[in-house]
């Protein structure tokens, strides 16, 4: 499916590069990008919704993209950042409905690389963070396509920022867990608060769905049951709200106020707050990190 944007859209988005030109005189132009006879592949963070979140290399990757494969996440002021010339097709994924398998994602990407075209598959979030990065990664360089990993702001930093609260604080948590509630089909349902502790907090994401689950196993773990949850829906977006709810009570605050859209949870466990429980029991000594578990930051 191919959209085509209005001129308005199209000197917006020359505006736009005009400026970052002028504010920064020396903003590369990097060669992986240039046309050659082999295309070129740029998996590229479009960020949590607004545009002006967007890197300046994302916006050289879009400016110079001949195609760009986007998801259903990717706010439509984004793609107007694409030259006007470039072909966008809608890939439609979104959290457990995937208009186009993966398997396809992957195979359509490369062959357009293969045609020697600057590819751009444009991915909400960091593509690096549950975007599914690697099986695309893992395409372009088995077919021998130039392929760059592009980062884009996170939707557990934009959550903080709007919030604004820091996701880490001295003497309150030391340490940033990025999990997610959903997870493949070989297992739909990971262990998600694993590493939550006293010092932490845990960025959820996709897990509105999973909030009965969560909840319980993080107050199993023992976090209080009065502890605050922020809830941030469609950050950074026009359509942007934030709730809060104790873990106690965040299933059903997430049910009265009908959120199933885009939306992360921040979970801060207080260090030196616990509740015993009969399963699971912490003091300093106990609590350790595994090396290679989860994604930590």
């Amino acid at each position: 499916m191919q959209t085509h944007f209005g001129q308005s859209a199209s000197k917006r988005a020359r505006h736009d590069r005009s400026l970052l030109m002028t504010a920064f005189p020396f903003f590369p132009q990097t060669e992986p990008f240039e046309k050659a006879q082999v295309g070129h592949i740029a998996l590229v963070g479009a960020g949590p919704g607004a545009r002006d979140l967007l890197t300046l290399r994302a916006v050289d990757r879009l400016e110079r993209a001949d195609v760009v494969f986007y998801d259903r996440l990717v706010d439509p002021n984004v793609l107007e950042l694409a030259r006007p010339a470039a072909e966008r097709v809608f890939v439609g994924k979104h959290v457990g409905a995937h208009s186009w398998p993966q398997e396809r994602i992957n195979q359509v990407i490369v062959t357009e690389a293969i045609k020697g075209r600057r590819v751009v598959r444009l991915k909400s979030g960091d593509p690096g963070i549950f975007g599914r990065a690697s099986e695309e990664l893992d395409a372009a360089r088995a077919a021998g396509i130039p392929v760059e990993l592009v980062p884009g702001v996170t939707a557990a930093s934009a959550a903080s920022a709007s919030l604004g609260k820091s996701l880490t604080e001295r003497g309150v948590a030391n340490t940033l867990i990025l999990a997610t509630g959903t997870g493949c089909i070989e297992d739909p349902t990971p262990d998600s608060t694993r590493l939550s502790g006293p010092g932490t907090t845990t960025a959820l994401y996709m897990s509105v769905r999973q909030a009965d689950r969560l909840s319980t196993d993080l107050i199993q773990r023992g976090l209080p049951p009065d502890t605050r949850v922020d809830i941030c829906v469609d950050v950074s977006k026009p359509t942007e709200k934030h709730f809060s709810a104790d873990i106690s009570t965040l299933s059903g605050v997430i049910r009265r106020n009908q959120i199933n859209g885009c939306a992360i949870l921040l979970v801060t466990w207080p260090a030196g707050e616990c509740v015993a429980s009969e399963s699971i029991q912490y003091s300093e000594d106990s609590i350790r990190l595994p090396k290679d578990d989860a994604v930590l930051a």
